[in-house]
């Protein structure tokens, strides 16, 4: 079996609390130690040359498979959201997505909780997982109907699996493209009070207690929502919630000139709740960072803003803007790490995103300082529909390793 010992490097590990230079040993597509450690006379050896050498960035919910962002972003394992041209509860549709980024990135599907994502009759759960689904999840959508939900908290807590559940209450929502408040009431736009989130996390938290059941919120932007989730785990139940960098450096007024390009779901929030999610990201309450990569073209973004499509192509900036939350003191590079990578590859149940012993070599070199600008014209993505157009920004991922084979 093949030996390869990356050295000179800075490893951010995510079960460290600070940059420590080492080498990393692998041995075909595991890793097999890492820190100070004696490298064998036999092993092939890659020089890091001082770059930061990190776990590949696992993203937990994105909308597309995208090579070319993902490679640019650092990116090696994707979990696919449900909601695809063929929405994804059926075996045979898990099967095939699994193999939809190989041999460029893994692919983990998400199962869809219900068929068709109509919140009404139960997928089957279980024969998806044994076709390779890694979690189940609700897609775009609150399941209104208490009753389906707990059954499928049920279902999946007898499997083993995590729910991944979309925090927004639809009776509130509704059609609403904005978050009630100044910006929407000015510019006219259909708005929900930003309460649709933790009334919707409320009701699943107690349906989570009551199934026994471990559940994801895959993007959780208001203070009361933070709040609902740290009491959830002060109890010590099974709940964990993630976010996107749109809701760490945007609020609603980024809507501001109709710009579809910042129209999301959950739609950005006020300063307030902004500020509330830098801080649950400090203080430990958020355990995921994700992209939520769903690249958009002019068909669905050049559009009157409320009949424009919802998202973003978030995979080649994921890294870069989330090192600000580094640079400005918030969390360590060791702790972003957690976040990007070891904290989504638990969730999914997957041995990778860190460097023990075991782990899949899925690894990244990180240039951290380098700068760029964003640039929506020239994005590696299938669109370039992101409201970060022209911010510069810093952090790169130079090169990339999928199962020990550099891409």
């Amino acid at each position: 079996m093949t030996k390869l010992a990356i050295i000179n490097g800075r490893l951010a590990d995510p079960a460290g609390d600070a940059l420590l230079s080492g080498s990393i040993l692998i041995e075909g597509d595991r890793i097999v130690a890492a820190g100070d450690i004696a490298v064998p006379a036999d092993a092939e050896r890659i020089d890091a040359q001082g770059q930061v050498v990190a776990p590949g960035l696992v993203d937990l919910g994105v909308f597309a498979t995208d090579k070319p962002a993902f490679h640019f972003g650092g990116i090696t394992r994707a979990a696919l959201m449900p909601d695809q041209s063929s929405l994804l509860d059926d075996a045979a549709l898990i099967r095939q997505a699994t193999r939809a980024g190989k041999p460029d990135f893994w692919v983990h599907p998400i199962a869809a909780a219900t068929r068709g994502l109509k919140g009404t009759e139960l997928a089957e759960i279980g024969m998806m997982q044994a076709a390779g689904a890694k979690a189940v999840g609700t897609g775009r959508q609150w399941i209104a109907d208490s009753g389906v939900m707990l059954r499928v908290l049920s279902y999946a807590a007898g499997l083993g699996q995590t729910v991944i559940a979309h925090a927004e209450d639809g009776g509130l929502a509704g059609k609403a493209v904005a978050t009630s408040g100044e910006t929407a009431t000015r510019l006219g736009l259909p708005h929900a009070p930003a309460c649709a989130e933790a009334m919707a996390i409320a009701r699943d938290i107690m349906l989570a207690r009551q199934a026994g059941a471990a559940i994801h919120f895959r993007l959780v932007t208001t203070r009361a929502g933070f709040d609902l989730i740290r009491a959830a785990k002060a109890e010590g139940l099974r709940v964990s919630c993630g976010i996107s960098p749109a809701y760490l450096f945007l609020a609603d007024n980024a809507v501001t000139d109709f710009r579809t390009f910042a129209r999301l779901s959950p739609p950005l929030r006020s300063e307030d709740d902004r500020k509330a999610s830098i801080a649950a990201v400090a203080d430990g309450t958020v355990d995921v960072i994700t992209s939520s990569h769903d690249p958009r073209g002019a068909e669905d973004k050049r559009l009157p803003f409320a009949d424009a499509s919802p998202g973003m192509a978030g995979a080649e900036t994921l890294l870069a803007l989330s090192l600000n939350l580094v640079r400005d003191g918030h969390v360590s590079l060791n702790r972003l790490m957690t976040l990007l990578s070891a904290n989504p590859a638990r969730i999914l149940g997957v041995n990778a995103g860190s460097f023990a012993s075991g782990s899949a070599a899925d690894l990244i070199f990180v240039d951290p300082d380098a700068p760029w600008i964003v640039d929506s014209g020239k994005m590696a993505a299938a669109a370039g529909n992101t409201p970060f157009d022209r911010v510069p920004v810093q952090g790169r991922a130079r090169r990339i390793m999928k199962g020990g084979v550099f891409l």
